[in-house]
């Protein structure tokens, strides 16, 4: 499963419907570049989150990546996601009898916490070379997508560190494979 710890430019926001209590806000934006490490960047493409929504996920919303803390679940229609032209936006219905989740609430509404992160896979993305030597992913598509979470931090310092070599790890990977695979094709045309 992959992380991407962001900070968008549009925040997390809280809301009141009556008694409903809500936190919304946009968990990827589309086409924004990230720096995974120096020289390999990455962004997601506009609608890489609308074939796995379409399939109806069961996707869980989660307070800093930890399992054991649910705000909410789509199969539970406490929350809600969808992709617009922006990015993947969505509303966690929060429990006012869950502590946890009412301390995340008020921490969202003064401020404190206003950064998101979320858990995927990747079905299908495209890499581009650049002259000057760096690399960049093109997200395409995104399958399974199993969490989202406000974030305190995106990640805590160590798991930043951790996450940043994995994902540094991951790219190598990736960019020696797509290095292979055009290399191979080359050959395959030249012995046609």
């Amino acid at each position: 499963m992959e992380r991407r710890q962001i900070a968008i430019q549009t925040e997390f926001k809280t809301r009141e419907d009556g008694d409903n209590l809500m936190i919304a806000g946009y968990f990827a934006v589309y086409n924004q570049n990230y720096e995974i490490c120096n020289g390999i960047s990455e962004s997601i493409k506009s609608g890489a989150f609308d074939k796995v929504l379409a399939d109806n996920p069961d996707v869980r919303a989660l307070i800093n990546h930890d399992s054991t803390l649910v705000l909410g679940r789509t199969t539970a229609g406490t929350l809600r996601l969808k992709s617009d032209n922006i990015g993947l936006y969505g509303e966690i219905d929060i429990n006012p009898n869950d502590t946890d989740a009412m301390n995340l609430y008020n921490r969202v509404k003064r401020g404190d916490v206003n950064q998101c992160s979320f858990g995927f896979d990747i079905a299908k993305e495209s890499t581009e070379y650049r002259e000057d030597g760096s690399i960049h992913f093109s997200i395409e598509e995104i399958a399974p997508l199993y969490e989202v979470s406000p974030c305190t931090f995106p990640a805590y310092e160590a798991t930043a560190i951790e996450a940043r070599q994995k994902d540094a790890e991951n790219a190598k990977t990736r960019s020696v494979n797509v290095y292979k695979e055009k290399t191979k094709e080359r050959l395959e045309k030249l012995n046609a």
